[in-house]
């Protein structure tokens, strides 16, 4: 199993940027897809952004255009960039493998990005 370790989050008032780092322990490409997801308080967890092993991005529409997901294959890293950030944008914020649209590994601990308005 491959670990993932989230990291990067913080409090950041409303309108500002914040980069989440997701390591992981193997190689991201062994994977169709790597994901952010996020959990607000009392909701599901959705899924936010997705890099595919070919470089394809996809975007919740409540991100897009605000966000940026991205990866550095020889660190196995992935990236989200969160700019303009809004309090709707307040989660634990997670990153997962993906096998289709399914995240295939157990959650980590995430990292809290907390938006003040």
């Amino acid at each position: 199993q491959v670990r993932l370790v989230e990291s990067g989050g913080g409090l950041v008032q409303a309108g500002g940027t914040l980069r989440l780092s997701c390591a992981a322990s193997g190689s991201i490409l062994t994977f169709s897809a790597m994901g952010w997801y996020r959990q607000a308080p009392g909701k599901q967890r959705d899924l936010v952004a997705s890099i595919s092993s070919g470089g394809f991005t996809n975007y919740a529409d409540s991100v897009k255009g605000r966000f940026a997901i991205s990866r550095d294959i020889a660190k196995n890293t992935v990236y989200l960039q969160m700019s303009r950030l809004k309090p709707e944008d307040t989660a634990v914020y997670y990153c997962n493998a993906q096998a289709g649209a399914t995240p295939i590994f157990n959650w980590g601990k995430g990292t809290l990005v907390t938006v003040s308005s």
